[in-house]
């Protein structure tokens, strides 16, 4: 299993460096990213509405599927439109999300009020699918944020400082872990493993914003002041193994081990993305808050 995983591993690193790279070069923000994100945001939801019925709980599932869809591309369309018209539609791009959500929102109570025969079920389904939506499209449609107004480093920084962070949390519990975290949600976090998991994150940002952000997003005067290399680093990779944690809660809730298993050694998409799903917003204010780049 190890080796599947390793192997796996270095194959989804290979092809979302080509992707990056490929985007990077595009024309148009996004042209190669968004279609993977969409593909991302339509499994993951399928595997938090497989972990909600495992739990008992059936929201409709066509509202949530549709709703995550436009929440991703509410934050990828009007940015398209002004590369393509040169004028943006209405509101600024930043802000539709925002609405997109509440369109969503008003979406599932019209499933739910459609599909009502008797009391019970109705509160819970609405409050699953709200969390699904908020969990997977409002969380995926930042990285589309970050993308499209810091360029493709932002986005790079983002994925490098959770995901060594994981590596560093893997390696150094493996070796040295001894104090459980959550064993009741994940046995096999340690506090030792989530110091090595900041080290590595650190040394993460520390790379990224040296050596990728100068090359990859030159649209971004600086890559901001060295102390903010590090603040991202600990902010990013602390709220990555907290993604990490929450995903957790959602399969021990539903008994299950995995969100899906159709990859080996990973389970399923949201396996992957448990940590960047939260780190997200943290990276998005880092950039916003201007604590890294300019």
């Amino acid at each position: 299993m190890l080796r599947w995983r390793l192997l796996i591993g270095t194959l989804l690193i290979a092809v979302l460096a080509v992707l990056c790279w490929l985007d990077h070069e595009a024309a148009m923000p996004g042209l190669w990213l968004f279609p993977v994100a969409l593909v991302c945001t339509v499994a993951a939801t399928g595997e938090v509405l497989y972990l909600a019925n495992a739990a008992g709980v059936e929201p409709l599932s066509w509202t949530v599927y549709a709703g995550n869809v436009l929440l991703l591309a509410s934050s990828w369309v009007p940015h398209t439109w002004k590369t393509v018209t040169g004028a943006m539609p209405g509101a600024a791009a930043g802000t539709w999300p925002l609405p997109a959500l509440a369109l969503c929102v008003l979406l599932v109570f019209l499933g739910e009020m459609y599909r009502f025969q008797k009391p019970g079920r109705a509160t819970v389904n609405v409050g699953v699918a709200i969390l699904a939506l908020g969990y997977v499209g409002l969380l995926l449609s930042l990285l589309v944020q970050l993308r499209i107004q810091w360029g493709i480093g932002a986005l790079v920084s983002l994925l490098l400082v959770v995901k060594l962070g994981d590596v560093g949390a893997y390696t150094v519990g493996r070796i040295l872990g001894r104090h459980k975290i959550a064993p009741a949600l994940s046995p096999g976090k340690t506090f030792e493993g989530a110091a090595g998991a900041l080290i590595f994150s650190c040394a993460a940002s520390w790379a990224a914003f040296a050596w990728v952000i100068p090359w990859a997003s030159p649209e971004a005067a600086s890559p901001g002041p060295r102390w903010g290399w590090l603040v991202f680093g600990l902010l990013v990779g602390t709220a990555g193994m907290v993604g990490d944690l929450a995903e957790s809660l959602l399969k021990r809730d539903a008994g299950k081990k995995d969100s899906s298993r159709w990859l080996p050694g990973f389970g399923g998409v949201l396996d992957i993305l448990d940590s960047v799903l939260l780190a997200a917003p943290v990276a998005w204010f880092c950039w916003a808050l201007g604590i890294v780049g300019r």
